[in-house]
């Protein structure tokens, strides 16, 4: 008797285990939730100031930006899990713009609650896109014209716009510069960004997290190739940088322009 006794106890042991974790396999993360990606540009370890603020890079040249303008677009989210979530095209294109404070929090809605680990997104407007013609770009072309980041439908999208005024030790007087980068002849110059986040970004229906994300503007000129405006200064016109042989180098830096400073989980 209490051999069976032993044995009964020891089969509802083994299966209230078994029903436990069942139980806990079964408590999926289920539902959609918002996500909210704030880019909070600074230049190099000060937060960016327009207008007023002196920048100085490494060559020696003092910069007064007056505009700082990029799109963000293509955001593909990575779940703990390894899955990945893209989000819907059409509505997958942003201008954060310095001098318009809304602009700055992209408002991600009903995406999957999960725990994501990673975000990619695309500095500019992606080629597949563009080619879907002037027509097929729904209402972002108006959106981009107005903002100015528009060279024209034929030249395509400005994917950065940086502005404002300088001096170095050959140029004394405050000097026009424009840096605008894009398409230019069979170079499309569009590129990706993948950020691990420090901490998971909990997407639940009750929980929308906000990744707050620095973005260095001093790499725009001034990061793994360094580009000196002084060398293209062309004398009344200031110095500008649309195209040639720098552009590609001004593509390159942006790729480290990013850094994921926190994730708020509240």
């Amino acid at each position: 008797m209490k051999f069976q006794l032993k044995n009964i106890l020891a089969v509802v042991a083994i299966a209230c285990a078994l029903t436990s974790c069942s139980n806990d396999d079964d408590t999926k993360i289920t539902g959609e939730g918002n996500l909210k990606v704030e880019f909070d540009n600074i230049f190099g370890g000060a937060n960016l100031i327009l207008d007023t603020q002196i920048n100085t890079t490494s060559q020696s040249e003092n910069l007064k930006i007056s505009q700082v303008k990029y799109i963000i677009s293509n955001i593909v989210l990575t779940n703990a899990d390894g899955t990945t979530f893209t989000y819907p095209k059409s509505e997958s294109y942003f201008i954060v713009d310095e001098a318009t404070l809304s602009s700055q929090v992209l408002d991600l809605a009903n995406i999957p609650a999960g725990n994501y680990t990673k975000i990619k997104f695309g500095i500019g407007v992606d080629q597949e896109q563009f080619n879907l013609g002037a027509t097929g770009q729904g209402n972002f072309l108006a959106t981009a014209q107005d903002a100015g980041m528009m060279w024209s439908w034929s030249a395509g999208y400005k994917f950065v716009a940086f502005e404002g005024t300088f001096t170095s030790p050959t140029v004394a007087a405050d000097t026009s510069f424009m840096v605008h980068t894009g398409q230019t002849g069979t170079a499309y110059n569009y590129t990706e960004v993948t950020l691990d986040l420090p901490e998971n970004a909990l997407v639940r229906t009750n929980i929308t997290p906000q990744v707050h994300i620095l973005t260095d503007v001093a790499h725009i000129i001034d990061g793994t190739n360094k580009i000196n405006l002084s060398n293209n200064n062309m004398g009344g016109m200031g110095a500008m940088i649309m195209g040639g042989a720098n552009l590609p180098l001004i593509t390159a830096n942006l790729s480290n322009m990013f850094e994921i400073d926190h994730v708020h989980n509240d």
